[in-house]
């Protein structure tokens, strides 16, 4: 009887946040992995092929086998997605940006994999939720990541007020993104919605060359002038006690 073959393991892949160089803000040792991995599970094939070769210019991209996840994906078809790790062979997540099942679909397949006993590696990388925390100068001890407000004014501001209550309540840094072209709206929003002395930080282009990260009340913000318009920004606010 031939020995059992041993299943390979799932590996989360950070990628940049931007533009950049990988090797800039991604450890030498995320280049190693990519240079074993041939299968990948990632949102978007063009993008994830071009991170490939931007990081490993000489790997063969006839041999890459590639999945999409992402939000058209059927559920029920996840569980396929890891059949190469019961061949033997190491399969890489890829997010669009970031760290893979950090407000991404990769958290899905993570998931699964953890039920049916394949080993999961996470990869140091940039997560820009983390690093806006890092530099806000806002509690890193008790927060939470919203994902994206309401889009229907009124009940985004009664989403913020109920935020701020929360961040007051239990002395609590919240998280939250937007749509890039709707940025300066969210800002307006937070502005003329917060009380005055609730501080807001806006964490923008986060390790590119063009990165902002500013801290403040919101009545400070009221005074300020800035363009976030269609560039990727964390918003983050605390109420102190």
């Amino acid at each position: 009887m031939s020995p059992k073959l041993k299943n390979g393991s799932l590996y989360l892949i950070p990628t940049t946040l931007g533009e950049n160089n990988p090797l800039e803000v991604l450890p030498f040792s995320v280049k190693k992995i990519i240079d074993n991995i041939n299968h990948y599970i990632v949102e978007n094939e063009k993008s994830a092929r071009g991170f490939i070769k931007s990081i490993l210019p000489g790997k063969s991209q006839p041999k890459l086998i590639i999945s999409t996840l992402n939000k058209f994906t059927d559920p029920a078809e996840i569980p396929e997605l890891l059949e190469p790790c019961f061949e033997g062979f190491d399969v890489g997540v890829l997010s669009e940006a970031g760290c893979p099942g950090i407000a991404d679909p990769g958290a899905e397949v993570v998931e699964i994999a953890h039920q049916k006993k394949i080993r999961v590696i996470p990869l140091v990388g940039p997560s820009s939720i983390i690093l806006a925390l890092m530099a806000s100068g806002l509690n890193g001890q008790q927060f939470a990541f919203n994902g994206y407000l309401p889009i229907d004014k009124d009940k985004r501001k009664k989403e913020i007020k109920r935020l701020e209550k929360l961040s007051s309540d239990f002395n609590q840094t919240q998280l939250f993104i937007e749509t890039p072209y709707r940025n300066d709206a969210m800002l307006n929003d937070l502005v003329n919605t917060l009380s005055p002395g609730t501080k807001i930080c806006v964490a923008c282009d986060l390790t590119l060359p063009t990165e902002m990260i500013k801290t403040q009340t919101a009545d400070s913000w009221k005074k300020t002038k800035v363009d976030l318009h269609k560039r990727p920004t964390l918003f983050l606010f605390h109420k102190e006690v």
